[in-house]
């Protein structure tokens, strides 16, 4: 089952699309989207929250299609090519288009999002269930070490724009967001030519297979009830995936807020990404050897101290120390949760389970940024904000102790 051409090409897509993750989502769009395109914070929160609405509506029927047709790979591309060119295009943002902004990223971040429904589900067709934690931690460190590498050429650019020719810092942060257009399409292109398509015999009219993708997710309504553990699991990821997605889309726009000069955000951002690369794959062996839900655990618990200690942030070099504990635990955190997964769920039907949790990861992550729009407006604090994110990891970890997943892995196999 293990291919080691198409592991190498599966994992070769996180460096791709991580440069979108890291420019965009974490480092040098938040602290744009503020400083030049006129946005705050709080706006940016919402625009995160209506990108997680969009992927959520979209992913579990297209998940279905994918897999009731066999296009897991065509639906891949398409999207991964959508997000690529809206990153390209927010070159055209410039000062006071916050609104071109906001519906640029939410493109992107559909692009993103729902072509990771598709990423994932290939897990369960590349590898065996013995090495889904050291393929899925393998995908999660190369995501690291792409989107830091881009990430580096983008700040040696930002900050470096008078010695290179440029005419100020907003040029050099829009042509970061064309590289970031052309590293995803470029890198992407070993899985597009790695992984093909088995159809299946089900061809049809475009309605007739909405019809089949729309009965096929009915279906997983009423069958999730008979896999328990992987219910269970899911409304625990719920949680500490909205935690995770809000630190990870919410950190430079905060750090802005209380008075952390830009390129001190973007270097803390760079460190992240850097130390995430041999964590993460520390973090896979480790899962291995203590167990995929220790080393969740841990995680979490990590997080909980960088929200406390966020909270308390008052310098640079307070940023700097909460980017290294991140970077020891996000990546890991989110490749166990992914190998978890995995494992929960039956064969047969794996883009249309990751197409299911990411509608419903999705749909709730809204809550994380909307959160903290809400406090932000609220109390006028962005740290009683990021102080309100804790709820997630405390509900995550609590919900995640009811999970047997020995038990699990037996019910994936039992229908």
């Amino acid at each position: 089952m293990d291919d080691n051409k198409q592991i190498k090409a599966w994992v070769m897509y996180d460096w791709a699309n991580s440069a979108f993750a890291t420019t965009i989502m974490a480092a040098v769009m938040p602290i744009y989207f503020i400083s030049v395109a006129g946005g705050t914070d709080g706006s940016w929160s919402f625009t995160q929250t209506a990108a997680a609405i969009v992927v959520a509506l979209m992913s579990p029927l297209l998940g279905a299609i994918a897999d009731h047709t066999g296009r897991k790979a065509a639906f891949l591309r398409v999207f991964s090519i959508i997000g690529a060119v809206a990153s390209a295009a927010l070159a055209f943002v410039g000062p006071g288009d916050m609104w071109l902004a906001s519906i640029l990223v939410v493109i992107g971040m559909v692009g993103f999002g729902t072509g990771n429904t598709f990423y994932d589900a290939m897990l369960n067709d590349i590898t065996s269930p013995a090495q889904r934690d050291k393929v899925s931690a393998r995908g999660y460190s190369m995501g690291y070490l792409g989107g830091g590498v881009l990430l580096a050429v983008n700040l040696g650019l930002i900050l470096g724009w008078e010695s290179i020719g440029l005419p100020d810092k907003t040029a050099a942060s829009q042509i970061s967001f064309v590289t970031v257009g052309i590293w995803w399409f470029v890198f992407s292109w070993p899985l597009f030519r790695s992984i093909k398509d088995t159809r299946l015999a089900r061809e049809g009219s475009v309605f007739a297979t909405l019809r089949a993708g729309t009965r096929r997710l009915g279906e997983t309504f009423s069958r999730i009830k008979r896999y328990p553990e992987l219910m269970k699991f899911m409304v625990a990821y719920w949680f500490f995936f909205d935690g995770i997605n809000t630190i990870i889309v919410m950190a430079a726009s905060y750090g802005t807020t209380i008075g952390i000069k830009d390129d001190d955000l973007i270097a803390a951002l760079l460190l992240t990404q850097f130390i995430g690369f041999p964590a993460t794959l520390l973090f896979g062996k480790l899962a291995v050897k203590w167990g995929s839900k220790k080393m969740l655990y841990a995680s979490l618990i990590t997080y909980l101290i960088i929200v406390i200690l966020g909270y308390f942030m008052t310098n640079a070099m307070h940023f700097f120390i909460l980017a290294c504990l991140v970077g020891l635990v996000q990546g890991g955190s989110q490749a166990t949760a992914r190998a978890i997964f995995s494992r929960l769920i039956p064969p047969g039907r794996t883009a249309e389970f990751n197409g299911f949790l990411s509608f419903t990861s999705r749909f709730f992550s809204f809550g994380g940024p909307l959160v903290f729009g809400i406090v932000k407006l609220v109390s006028d604090s962005s740290r009683s904000a990021l102080l309100a994110v804790a709820f997630f990891f405390l509900a995550g970890i609590l919900l995640l102790t009811l999970v047997n997943l020995v038990k699990g892995e037996r019910e994936a196999t039992q229908y």
